[in-house]
């Protein structure tokens, strides 16, 4: 079946104003232009609607969507069986979190009693899932699959007040690099400071610490445009490259 922009709008649950929006960035264009200049949309576009509606879904921007759909060996099929997983996982992330609150109003109301690491484990099995998304093939690549593994356990086994030190220490950590980036020295005390604050804060997730692993893990952050966004997001443009040049500063391996 064809459809007009507006019928597919209807169909689809978006305005034909993000249709033709789509047609012109050329990340779906319709099927063909009929005799009176209306844009008509085949079955194979509708398919690659479904497609881009999935991935915004997942939180992917417009250009990282059409490279994705342009890529000679993209696969529907494929595609949509990639997409099923991260489904999956996102239901079981949403259900962990709603056991967990579940519980905890059951604790408000003196049905059950909660442990504070109860309340607190659905959160960080959360940011170990999300972080073994993003991230996971990278640190397992120059870590190895064990070394991750024993990281996300000792992470998950922290406890309440443990839990709520890495905080504190993070954003200490950001204060000190703040006033690195303002004086532009990582060299200076407040850099060097955010780099102790890195190594203590590495303390509460690896089970082993050297010189040479938190080196190659702040040369990632600039490597890694995902973690250099994390930094520079939060602290300027240069965020990330100021805590890798302080740590290797302070490891001595500049």
């Amino acid at each position: 079946m064809n459809y007009t922009v507006k019928q597919l709008g209807d169909l689809a649950g978006v305005s034909a104003r993000t249709l033709r929006f789509y047609d012109q960035i050329d990340l779906l264009k319709p099927g063909k232009i009929n005799d009176s200049g209306y844009r008509i949309y085949s079955r194979e576009q509708v398919d690659l609607l479904q497609q881009i509606l999935f991935y915004r879904e997942l939180g992917f921007s417009l250009k990282d969507i059409r490279h994705i759909l342009s890529a000679p060996d993209f696969d529907i099929d494929s595609a949509l069986a990639e997409q099923y997983h991260k489904l999956l996982k996102e239901r079981e992330r949403l259900n962990r979190l709603i056991a967990t609150v579940e519980k905890t109003l059951s604790a408000k109301k003196g049905e059950i009693t909660m442990t504070d690491r109860e309340k607190f484990e659905g959160f960080k099995k959360d940011l170990i899932d999300r972080n073994e998304e993003q991230f996971g093939r990278e640190i397992r690549e120059k870590y190895g699959a064990e070394t991750v593994e024993e990281s996300y356990k000792k992470f998950g086994s922290l406890s309440k007040e443990d839990y709520d030190r890495t905080v504190r220490i993070q954003e200490e950590m950001f204060t000190e690099l703040e006033a690195a980036m303002k004086a532009a020295d990582p060299h200076g005390a407040a850099a060097q400071r955010a780099a102790a604050l890195h190594k203590q804060w590495l303390g509460y997730f690896w089970t082993s610490y050297t010189k040479e692993a938190h080196a190659g893990l702040v040369r990632m952050y600039v490597d890694d445009p995902r973690f250099t966004e994390h930094y520079d997001s939060r602290l300027g443009k240069g965020g990330a490259k100021m805590l890798r040049d302080a740590v290797l500063i302070y490891t001595g391996l500049k």
